[in-house]
């Protein structure tokens, strides 16, 4: 099997950083750190992993996963809204120790960027609920149905205590906590990513799938499911195939307005500068 820049061999434990280094210069991608901070902006859903409380009676000690939206504070500290009725909150109450698991959105795949968050969750005051209903509505705008009934509770992770990050494009690596809480993630990710990508689909979706199309090999479907200031990752269709791929900006852009037009001159030049995760 061809070695990639993703592939491990023996026992190289500095692995991790030089590929993560090589990658990230090579295919134009944003610093590890930041890159968490856009995938985190940019999801709505994520996995969530708490240990099974003794009080459900069955399976205590083992991991239990399910599948919450969040939101993120300025920190990029993830926020939850949770039922008092829910096994994960009642197993969060008994002991805070959690893992959230984040990928981007758009793709299923194995070759999908994710990132584990491995932290402490505990309840928010009673003097910071209102506050952290405003940052969660800010990214989960649909559900301000949840609140009719007063039966949900904000949540934080208060402390993270290690982060691993796959990124594709051979990028994998354990990020600094102290970096990552540091960084700011790029503008084009943080201001309604999902508007943008929306109107960079309308726009380009049949053109970048014509851009993409080989005489041997028609593209079936292309579109955009990720953006950052340097590029944004595409999804391709071919028949039952799927792939992402990494579409290059000339220029760093940082608003919607950017984006149309970087997308917009990348189109109408001879070729693309893609990269396939």
């Amino acid at each position: 099997m061809p070695r990639g820049p993703g592939t491990k061999t023996g026992t190289d434990s500095a692995w991790p950083a030089r590929g993560v280094k090589n990658a990230t210069v090579r295919f134009d991608l944003p610093p590890p750190a930041v890159a968490v901070r856009n995938l985190v902006e940019q999801a709505q859903l994520a996995h969530l992993c708490t240990v099974m409380s003794g009080m459900h009676h069955r399976r205590a000690g083992y991991p239990f996963g399910t599948l919450t939206d969040f939101a993120s504070d300025g920190a990029g500290f993830p926020v939850f809204c949770l039922s008092p009725l829910a096994i994960h909150t009642r197993n969060i109450i008994e002991d805070p120790r959690c893992s959230l698991v984040v990928q981007l959105p758009g793709w299923t795949g194995l070759a999908n960027a994710r990132v584990t968050i491995f932290g402490d969750v505990f309840q928010l005051p009673p003097e910071l609920q209102e506050s952290a209903k405003e940052v969660f509505l800010q990214k989960q705008a649909t559900k301000r149905e949840r609140w009719v009934s007063g039966n949900f509770s904000f949540f934080r992770m208060h402390r993270i205590s290690d982060i691993y990050f796959v990124g594709g494009f051979g990028t994998v690596q354990w990020v600094d906590v102290a970096e990552y809480a540091s960084v700011k993630p790029d503008q084009i990710a943080m201001v309604e990513p999902h508007h943008t990508l929306k109107v960079l689909n309308e726009k380009f979706s049949e053109a970048l799938r014509h851009k993409l199309s080989r005489p041997q090999l028609a593209a079936d479907d292309a579109a955009f499911i990720s953006i950052d200031r340097l590029g944004t990752d595409v999804r391709v269709r071919h028949g039952n195939e799927y792939s992402v791929e990494r579409l290059s900006f000339d220029t760093h852009v940082h608003t919607v307005e950017e984006a149309l037009v970087a997308t917009d001159s990348l189109l109408q030049g001879a070729s693309l500068r893609l990269r396939k995760r």
